[in-house]
């Protein structure tokens, strides 16, 4: 099995967003998950790297050529693959994952996991979509997205797609665990 994560290039205000993707590293190569992200030395993508990487497990890095230099390639991967776009960096780490992870982190974090959490509604895929929700960084964003279930611009059963713990451990089983609804994104619609 092998867990996409997103996280900030940045390593945020607090020093629990490091010790939390350095935790939630090494537990995936503790789990023996294999880590896909954005190939980045820096911030908490490099934190989540390392800590895979010093506890035995695979991290695998997809990083396009322009940004290659401006977020410094990790240089210890077990491997680095590089592409010419953004657009193919995304397709590609989906393509070698089974589940996506956000932690902490700002616009792309977001772009990110909110296109796969889509693609799951629209039925692309089947995988799960999560966010560790370290120290309360994503309340904020969770109210929000059961307000717009309230507001019938998302269905229930595709809001509970994206599943929501402060607990690495729980996440993980949650996603071990996870089912894809068989609903039409489209209210009104019976079928996918």
């Amino acid at each position: 099995m092998r867990i996409c994560v997103y996280s900030g290039s940045n390593n945020g205000a607090h020093p629990l967003y490091r010790e939390a993707a350095a935790s939630f590293g090494a537990l995936l190569a503790k789990e023996g998950i294999g880590l896909v992200y954005g190939g980045a030395s820096i911030g908490l993508m490099g934190v989540v790297a390392d800590a895979v990487l010093n506890n035995g497990g695979e991290a695998i890095g997809v990083i396009p050529q322009a940004l290659k230099d401006v977020e410094i390639a990790h240089p210890r991967l077990t491997e680095l693959r590089i592409v010419n776009s953004m657009h193919e960096r995304k397709a590609m780490m989906a393509e070698l994952s089974d589940a996506f992870v956000a932690l902490p982190g700002g616009a792309g974090t977001l772009e990110e996991l909110f296109e796969v959490w889509t693609w799951s509604q629209l039925g692309v895929h089947a995988k799960p979509c999560a966010l560790l929700n370290v120290g309360g960084f994503y309340d904020r964003l969770v109210a929000f997205l059961d307000h717009v279930v309230e507001e019938q611009f998302l269905k229930q059963a595709h809001r509970d797609i994206l599943i929501v713990n402060a607990d690495a451990e729980a996440l993980l089983q949650a996603i071990r665990q996870a089912e894809m609804p068989t609903v039409s994104k489209w209210f009104g619609m019976d079928a996918v």
